[in-house]
């Protein structure tokens, strides 16, 4: 029996607004609160990451279709413009072409050396990491597997999480194995920033108790420079805290190693989440930058490209902790017995309560119980599309 051959690929965002996940209402912690980050240097730019346009370009989601009906989906981050790419530029190199293990891996290639002219990371790593995640999602529907059997024998029925929240308190209450706060103030804020930064730690380290039994990680989002950073870790070094996450611009390779040589292995560095591809992590790792690296599976390039740059960390004996993508990386961490944990977004508007990460776009996640999530066993990453949204195509390319 002849395998089943790509037959329609289409990218949507919502006719109402460029974007392929709800709204967050005004307020909602992740957008409208003070969070450190690139911007924050600026003080119209400090108070919340709505106004200098963090969801300026919204998603969309992809879809690949087969020659037998079958329908591979995956959200993609980017909004229209990342739409635009997929139809109007990428979809040729999947048009026609056989499915399998072996297609995608060399549809990758060309996807990517396709972009180089304008890619390698960004926008062009948003495109090329949906339609990965697509095609992995049609290939296990039509072998009627889930996508983790592709890739071995499960290791993890339950897989353990962390969340990210400014509520860490309210995670341990709902069973996660630790919670990972985002840092208020910025070295923009002088001293006085950074005592509030470690007052708040110490405060949410004391009500989250032992950290043998719940430990607590700090997300810098890009916003530190390597003297405060130094500072920063060391105070939280102190207060037990396990890792400080994305300190630096992603592309101050040099003083990620840096940073780490001063700390001296008082607290990991993380970092990786807007790093992509196999060549952006063996930077990461060859120079000393990190002791656990996280990329995102909807941002590094793909499933296929995740298991590579786990090759590069597992040779190095760096742990793999995918930035959340619920079960676009719940698979992944599935098959790995190196795998401690994953990680889950806390997105309700005060971040206390489990909600759906890919809704209303995508049907049938799964949600975690007691800080735990079981991996589904249904074809592909068990997820759908939600049909009942009012969908757009870029109509340039229609």
């Amino acid at each position: 029996m002849s395998a089943p051959t790509i037959r329609a690929v289409r990218a949507h965002v919502q006719a109402t607004r460029a974007d392929a996940r709800p709204a967050f209402s005004p307020g909602h912690w992740i957008l409208d609160t003070r969070i450190a980050g690139p911007m924050s240097r600026w003080p119209e730019y400090r108070a919340d990451r709505r106004s200098w346009g963090i969801d300026a370009l919204g998603g969309a989601v992809v879809e690949v279709e087969t020659s037998s009906g079958t329908t591979g989906v995956a959200p993609c981050s980017g909004g229209l413009p990342a739409a635009l790419l997929v139809e109007g530029h990428l979809a040729r190199f999947l048009a026609g072409r056989e499915l399998s293990r072996e297609s995608i891996e060399e549809i990758w290639e060309q996807l990517y050396r396709a972009t180089l002219p304008y890619g390698r990371r960004g926008l062009a790593l948003f495109a090329i990491s949906a339609l990965d995640l697509a095609l992995w999602d049609a290939l296990g529907k039509e072998r009627g597997e889930p996508v983790w059997a592709l890739l071995g024998e499960k290791r993890h029925e339950r897989l353990p999480l962390y969340a990210t929240t400014p509520r860490p308190d309210a995670a341990r209450a709902l069973g996660f194995r630790g919670g990972k706060l985002p840092l208020p103030a910025s070295p923009a804020e002088g001293d006085d920033g950074l005592a509030e930064n470690l007052a708040l730690a110490a405060r949410l380290r004391e009500a989250c108790g032992d950290p043998d039994e719940f430990f607590l990680a700090v997300d810098c989002w890009m916003s530190l420079d390597v003297p405060y950073a130094t500072r920063l870790g060391e105070g939280l070094a102190g207060l037990g805290f396990r890792w400080l996450e994305e300190p630096l611009l992603p592309d101050d390779y040099a003083g990620h190693a840096e940073l780490r040589r001063r700390l001296g292995g008082a607290i990991a560095l993380a970092a990786g989440e807007h790093e992509a591809t196999r060549w952006g992590f063996e930077l990461l790792l060859e120079q000393g930058c990190v002791d656990l690296v996280q990329p995102d599976v909807g941002w590094c390039g793909g499933l296929t490209e995740l298991l590579r740059i786990a090759e590069v960390a597992d040779a190095r004996g760096v742990p793999v902790v995918p930035h959340g993508s619920s079960v676009y990386s719940y698979h992944f961490c599935a098959v790995r017995p190196e795998t401690e944990f994953a990680e889950f977004l806390l997105l309700d508007p005060e971040g206390v309560e489990i909600v759906p990460q890919l809704a209303p776009l995508l049907l049938g996640e799964p949600l975690p119980e007691d800080g735990h999530v079981r991996v589904p066993d249904d074809p592909g990453f068990g997820v759908a599309l939600n049909h009942e949204l009012e969908l757009a195509r870029p109509e340039r390319y229609r």
